[in-house]
């Protein structure tokens, strides 16, 4: 049988999962495929980033990743990679309300309350905005067509079923802050379908997640984990173990890809050094807008419905201190920052509380984000007026007024995919196009999923699908 050769551009998460389960499912069944899996830098992970130094560990990118999605954990227990959970002694979270560390109330789903009395002691929300919210439990669900799901922003359903506060003080810092993303423009459908679904099967947010909680629905389907893990030592473990078990030859890095050009049975991937790789297949796991140069000379059109993708930049900033000069007790996981007040961060996370042994003895290690949808050129600052903004609102919100012992800053220049409404149908018709060219695909973050299961899931989707094709049976 005739060899197969694939070229996978782009070596983050996504494109290795994909080497990996095209490797492991091709020997399974003795099919002859050879790969090349090509990153443009030197340094395969993408957005995963770990570094160790003084006892610290520094994530650059996702410190963890959720177990309500398995792909995650299950690739990890098929590459013998240990996962390390969270404290299970520390878990809430904080929302800055006038300038103060107010603890988000106990039973909250995000936004969504299932306990009366910690939410209305609350001073999160005022009287008005309480019972607003309460009214959730009687405004009429909105029709939904069973073909084609209405979609809408964020903001508007959070306002349609829990009103204005909702969207200021819960959605805003805690749904549209996980994207980076404007709350009045990000997909809820592409985003948190699962809300949607609650309002379409109960009629009512609140009283759905109570109907979930009450028939166990709502347990955590993690095996007993909790619900975020990382791989111990960090992230990038997980990345530096499918580099160890891809097969060294179809690894390729310090390669920059100039352009893409369709022959006769496949495709010329055209390298920034003047030479090519001949491909049957090509999977893409980059940024659309870069896809979307390679393509435009043969497919204008899906070269337009990539670029209508959008993206914001992004930078966090990890800072250790001595646990002495730390005055107030980081008994929680972090805190989030509504738009509101004015900040120059949007969140931070207490990592050595959320992850123990993340930082030395006697010290403590506290994780900021910057930029986003609404404050893109923080990121472009020089490192000290990064540093400036993240030590002024830690002194703000902490009383930390000494200097940090060591820092990293992580800058990620429009490298956060933006869900905005539309989002599903715009991927559909992206794929539906991109179908019209044989043995071409596109996945990755962009699509159908920013977190690290979500690229793992779309990855082994993938390898599956190019087996499919190059091997009809």
């Amino acid at each position: 049988m005739q060899p197969k050769q694939v070229a996978i551009i782009g070596g983050g998460i996504t494109g290795l999962a994909c080497a990996y389960f095209l490797l492991e499912k091709s020997r399974a069944r003795n099919l002859p495929i050879r790969c090349q899996l090509i990153e443009a830098s030197h340094h395969f992970g993408g957005k995963v980033v770990t570094e160790q130094a003084d006892g610290f560990t520094f994530e650059g990118g996702a410190d963890s990743f959720i177990t309500t999605k398995p792909w995650g954990v299950a690739l990890c227990k098929q590459l013998g990679v240990p996962l390390t959970q969270t404290n299970p002694t520390e878990k809430a979270i904080y929302i800055v309300s006038n300038g103060a560390l107010v603890p988000l109330p106990t039973g909250m789903n995000l936004m969504i309350p299932s306990r009366v009395r910690p939410f209305l002691a609350s001073p999160l929300v005022s009287l008005a905005g309480k019972m607003r919210m309460g009214l959730d439990l009687v405004i009429p669900r909105q029709v939904r067509h069973a073909t084609l799901p209405h979609d809408e922003s964020i903001g508007s359903f959070v306002r349609r079923r829990l009103g204005e506060e909702a969207v200021h003080q819960f959605a805003e810092p805690l749904l549209a802050g996980i994207y980076a993303g404007d709350v009045e423009r990000l997909s809820i459908m592409a985003t948190f379908p699962q809300f949607p679904a609650l309002e379409q099967t109960h009629g009512s947010l609140i009283w759905g997640l109570l109907m979930q909680r009450w028939d166990g629905r709502a347990r955590t389907p993690g095996g007993g984990m909790s619900l975020f893990v990382r791989p111990e030592g960090g992230v990038w473990r997980l990345a530096a173990a499918l580099c160890d078990r891809i097969d060294p030859t179809w690894l390729r890095r310090g390669s920059a890809v100039a352009g893409l050009k369709q022959r006769s049975g496949g495709y010329d991937v055209q390298m920034g050094d003047g030479t090519r790789i001949a491909a049957d297949a090509v999977v893409a796991t980059v940024h659309t807008h870069a896809v979307a140069d390679w393509v435009a000379a043969w497919d204008p059109r899906l070269a337009e419905l990539l670029r209508e993708i959008q993206y914001v930049s992004t930078a966090s900033v990890s800072m250790g201190f001595k646990k002495a000069d730390v005055p107030r007790p980081l008994d929680g996981f972090g805190f989030v920052v509504p738009r509101r007040e004015g900040l120059p961060i949007l969140a931070a996370t207490w990592s050595s509380t959320k992850f123990p042994g993340s930082a030395p003895t006697g010290h403590v290690l506290i994780r900021a984000f910057l930029g986003g949808a609404h404050q893109e050129h923080r990121v472009a600052q020089d490192d000290p007026a990064i540093i400036a903004d993240v030590r002024s609102s830690l002194q703000s919100l902490l009383g930390i007024t000494a200097a940090p012992v060591v820092h990293r800053i992580f800058r990620w220049h429009k490298a956060q995919p933006q869900y905005h409404v539309g989002h599903l149908s715009r991927v559909a018709e992206i794929e539906k196009q991109a179908a019209l060219h044989p043995l071409f695909f596109l996945t990755g973050s962009p699509y159908h999923g920013v977190g690290i299961p979500d690229c793992i899931n779309q990855a082994e989707q993938t390898a599956d699908k190019l087996i499919d094709h190059l091997f009809p049976k």
